[in-house]
């Protein structure tokens, strides 16, 4: 698989509006915007300080470049570098983050600044709900997936033993900077996670983009940064739309979650750990969700293949035994399953398609059909 190079270049920026009323702001899309970040910063929000989030990783390779973008005016009232990974979602880690973030000094009128992808994002946002009761903050993702799914939309949270993002918020970002540039010194793992999530939104709604993906992914992959933020648009441009009509998901914003029911409850079964990466486990549960619905017969045979060779081609996992170590059992997953944030009155509910780009939410799928589906599944 190509490399990612550094993606800097003279591409132009590109602004995704999530019209929301008063809750109403921007996804901006494009190479340099870190260092472009305390100046567009401060000429939305004026006299503002900042309260940086962001982990072990992230803060390596970019976190004094930020601090020397917001830091004119002494407004950087300082930062908190968190553990990398899943884990760091949880309330051990949310309560003195909480706890940094007022000794700080940070006020209502202040911003706390997501500095990371999903996990820092969730984790930071959930924060920032709570905080004073509400402060704002600023989304700066740094990871493919969070530029294309997490840091859009408003959803916070932490996970818990009992299923993933169970405790949380909705509290929209008052700003996105997805910084292109950053994506050169991510993992080529996680990379390939964030993918899941922009393949996700051809499969769940555009044919026309899968089919462009499966002709030019390795060009956002590449160094060819118009793909690469074509896909990223593209991608925010969707979820905006979705959130716009539903922005509390009890409707239509549960197409986001195509592959999630069946993901979650396999990163549940990992333990939240790097065995199954949350990309990994969208890209396993669409999979899934492609070939329960050609079981069923809604979808035309030979889709749920089609879907598999591309996420296959990309390098993802697309089935449960290429998960490392010991495979779930069928009641283990029924049981995170029935955690899912969606179940209502204890029916799970279901992110099916009658085709790429024709995802719909069903609760009719029985238990059974579901206990046989889970069960050859398991068996490969």
């Amino acid at each position: 698989m190509p490399t990612i190079a550094n993606v800097t270049s003279a591409a132009a920026t590109r602004v995704v509006p999530v019209p929301l009323g008063e809750r109403a702001y921007e996804v901006m899309i494009g190479p340099g915007l870190v260092a472009k970040a305390g100046r567009i910063i401060a000429a939305r929000f004026g006299a503002a300080r900042y309260g940086i989030v962001t982990d072990e990783n992230v803060a390596h390779y970019h976190l004094a470049a930020l601090e020397r973008s917001l830091g004119g005016d002494g407004r950087v009232l300082g930062s908190v570098v968190l553990p990398a990974g899943e884990a760091t979602k949880c309330f051990g880690q949310l309560t003195p983050l909480t706890e940094r973030l007022l000794e700080m000094g940070l006020e209502r009128g202040d911003l706390v600044v997501a500095f990371g992808g999903g996990v820092i994002g969730d984790l930071a946002g959930f924060a920032a709900s709570i905080l004073r009761r509400g402060v704002r903050f600023v989304q700066i993702p740094t990871s493919l997936l969070a530029q294309v799914d997490s840091s859009v939309g408003g959803k916070t949270g932490i996970n818990t033993p009992q299923g993933k993002n169970l405790i949380g918020t909705f509290h929209q970002p008052s700003l996105v900077l997805a910084d292109t540039d950053v994506l050169s010194t991510l993992p080529q793992r996680e990379m390939r996670a964030g993918y899941a999530e922009v393949a996700k939104y051809g499969l769940l709604g555009d044919q026309a983009f899968f089919a462009w993906l499966e002709q030019s992914w390795q060009s956002v992959f590449g160094n060819d940064v118009t793909a690469l933020i074509r896909a990223i648009e593209t991608s925010v441009q969707a979820k905006a739309d979705i959130v716009v009509r539903d922005e509390t998901e009890t409707g239509d914003r549960a197409l986001l979650n195509l592959g999630h029911t069946f993901g979650h409850a396999l990163e549940g079964y990992t333990g939240y750990s790097d065995r199954l990466l949350h990309g990994e486990g969208v890209a396993i549960g669409m999979c899934m969700a492609f070939r329960l619905s050609e079981n069923l017969g809604l979808a035309p045979r030979g889709t749920a293949e089609r879907v598999q060779a591309h996420l296959a081609a990309v390098g993802l996992p697309t089935t449960i035994g290429q998960i490392p170590g010991a495979r779930p059992d069928v009641e283990t997953l029924l049981r995170l399953m029935a955690q899912d944030k969606k179940v209502r009155q204890g029916q799970m509910t279901f992110i099916l398609v009658r085709g790429i780009g024709e995802a719909f939410v069903t609760r009719d799928v029985v238990a059974d059909t579901v206990t046989d589906f889970l069960a050859r599944e398991i068996a490969g």
